[in-house]
């Protein structure tokens, strides 16, 4: 399974780790993905995601059936 978020579709990004000699060789930025339970109250069930902890601050602010909209109509959630 690879490391993406459910809802805002990040994936690792890849960079360069640079050396006080400024040698540069790749390296991978991975997402900090958790799995999580959110209880949606409008269909009276939980749902388990795996989600980036910054979307998990995204859902605080903005409630978890607004995030799940903008999901849907980005094209994540089907």
């Amino acid at each position: 399974m690879s490391r993406v978020c459910d809802l805002t579709g990040k994936r690792a990004m890849v960079g360069n780790n640079v050396s006080h000699a400024m040698n540069k060789t790749k390296r991978k930025f991975s997402v900090n993905l958790v799995k999580k339970r959110f209880y949606l109250p409008e269909e009276d069930r939980w749902v388990t995601l795996r989600v980036a902890a910054s979307t998990i601050k995204t859902i605080n602010k903005n409630g978890i059936s607004a995030v799940l909209k903008k999901a849907q109509a980005d094209g994540f959630i089907k």
